[in-house]
């Protein structure tokens, strides 16, 4: 009985004894974690501070400051400024009225013209009279002029879109005829419901590639997704396989090592970056390639909302759950986007491509409907990645989905929105519950009033962040691309998707926006709109203000 006493009580000094051993471990190891926090905090700080990212801005700002000082200075010296300066943001104004642009982007000069009339004249003059910008786009609608010539209206299946249906035979002729890109039939269509599903595919099919591959994406990212391709890439090269890929100048601006495009040339890829962003006042700084364009062998095309960054596949958590989609392009449609990519790669390079050396003869499949793979510019006079929207909203009879990241409507697109729903469709758009940009969330969440009252049903894509840009109308025709329901995406960028209609892949398109309204969603109500805080309803009236120009 004693030693079963001392054993009890040696077993609970033991206990006591491993407790604040633990205890001791634990505290020790905050505190080297709160060591490693305080060591690393200053180390990122000066990365940040001394990062191209802040040079940049910060060469911007300055900029800024010094034209606003500079002329309000002199504007406050000699008051015989202040009527020159009235009398020319007079002028502008009326110019700025009567030009062919969008209302609201009219607007959003006017008032700065009014309220800050010499810092805001002369940045309208630096912005809107440079020779780059009338260089490029002089270049882009020269080289358009050649590639148009590779992409043939196929008058048999126009016949047949006419002799089926009408209204979709308006719109294909619209966006042959006025966007460049004919319609396309025997085309099989997959479509993915997530970037870990169109990642999984765009491996298998990069492993299979034997001619060329084409990549042109917005944001390329140093990451694991990139790293994954760029291996099969270089496998590629030493294979023989033609290598050629675009990547924007700011998307992917911050991502990507200093000097990377000479890297990659270096190891047998062919690189160009669009439009690299530089530290001085242009308004070709403003047009960005937003396109996401994969073409290997001639054969198969990828197009969607996936850029090549780790938070699109969802290996890290940058807003929760990353919701993208995009579809996999197998037949005659993938052409389309062959020529626009050889299009933009003349354009950036200034080289004249032979693009009937990648053209190739692709088998019969068991395709029904037809495709329309298009793009969009912001250097003509044409708004396609809108009009296609419109006209989709336009003709439905019983619903139309749609899914966006940024929702910031113009007049027009809120005047068809307000017309479907109140004629008895069924519209439902689709938005972040956690944004990416704050400024742009505010702005589009002050559209939700405008929108419910209107009969439109709003939903947030819970715990996550949708990027996914699609439309769906009628379970008959839909698009996914790059194009968001913003000002950017309208006037702004160089933006790309697929039409489809009766394709197969449409159903499961249905299937993927009834999970998503069912499951991943929740609807947006008037309380929900009315609890809303005072400074962020004050701030959206603020930025919708200026929303076209951000």
């Amino acid at each position: 009985m004693g030693k079963a006493r001392e054993n009890v009580k040696n077993v609970g000094r033991n206990v006591k004894t491993n407790v604040k051993n633990a205890k001791d471990n634990v505290k020790t190891n905050v505190i080297s974690a709160k060591d490693k926090i305080v060591k690393k905090k200053p180390k990122k700080l000066i990365n940040i501070i001394f990062s191209q990212r802040t040079t940049i801005i910060l060469a911007l700002l300055i900029q800024f400051i010094f034209i606003f000082v500079t002329f309000q200075t002199l504007y406050n010296e000699y008051p015989y400024l202040h009527v020159a300066f009235a009398t020319i943001a007079v002028v502008l104004a009326v110019y700025i009225l009567n030009t062919n642009e969008n209302p609201a982007y009219k607007l959003a000069w006017i008032i700065p013209l009014i309220a800050l009339p010499v810092f805001t004249t002369v940045l309208y003059l630096i912005l809107k009279n440079q020779y780059s910008t009338r260089k490029v786009r002089k270049t882009y609608a020269k080289r358009w002029e050649t590639a148009r010539a590779y992409l043939k209206t196929d008058r048999t299946l126009m016949q047949d879109i006419w002799d089926y249906s009408p209204q979709r035979y308006k719109l294909a002729s619209y966006v042959d005829n006025y966007g460049g890109f004919p319609a396309c039939a025997n085309t099989r269509v997959t479509y993915f419901p997530s970037g870990e599903d169109k990642f999984e595919a765009m491996i298998r099919e990069l492993k299979k590639a034997e001619r060329f591959i084409f990549m042109e994406y917005f944001i390329i990212d140093n990451g694991e997704m990139w790293q994954e391709i760029l291996e099969i890439l270089l496998d590629k090269v030493s294979k023989g396989v033609e290598i050629r890929l675009i990547y924007d100048g700011m998307g992917s601006q911050f991502f990507l090592p200093f000097m990377y495009k000479q890297k990659l040339i270096e190891k047998g890829i062919k690189c160009m970056v669009f439009n690299r962003f530089r530290p001085f006042l242009s308004s070709i700084q403003n047009n960005r390639d937003h396109r996401k364009i994969l073409v290997i062998d001639g054969k198969v095309a990828f197009n969607g909302g996936i850029n090549i960054a780790d938070e699109y596949i969802n290996r890290v958590d940058r807003f929760g759950h990353w919701k993208d989609t995009a579809v996999m392009l197998e037949g005659d449609g993938v052409w389309n986007f062959t020529v626009m990519f050889l299009h933009m790669w003349d354009v950036i390079s200034g080289t004249d491509d032979n693009y009937e050396r990648y053209r190739v003869s692709c088998p019969r499949y068991d395709a029904k409907g037809f495709v329309i793979p298009y793009g969009d510019s912001p250097l003509d006079t044409e708004n396609v990645g809108e009009l296609v929207y419109m006209d989709m909203i336009n003709n439905a009879k019983e619903y139309v989905y749609i899914s966006t990241p940024y929702l910031i409507p113009d007049n027009e697109m809120l005047t068809v929105l307000d017309f479907a729903a109140k004629s008895g469709v069924d519209v439902r758009i689709i938005t972040p519950e956690i944004p990416d940009k704050k400024y742009v969330s505010c702005i589009t969440r002050s559209y939700h009033k405008d929108l419910l009252a209107m009969g439109v049903k709003v939903y947030e894509y819970k715990g996550g962040f949708n990027h996914a840009k699609q439309c769906l109308c009628d379970g008959r025709s839909a698009v996914v691309g790059t194009i968001n329901f913003d000002y950017r995406s309208f006037y702004l960028h160089f933006e790309c998707a697929t039409y489809m209609h009766d394709t197969e892949c449409i159903k499961v398109i249905k299937s993927d926006f009834d999970d998503m309204f069912e499951n991943k969603c929740r609807q947006i109500t008037a309380e929900d709109v009315n609890s809303r805080s005072p400074i962020e309803k004050f701030m959206a009236v603020i930025l919708r203000t200026i929303a076209p120009l951000l």
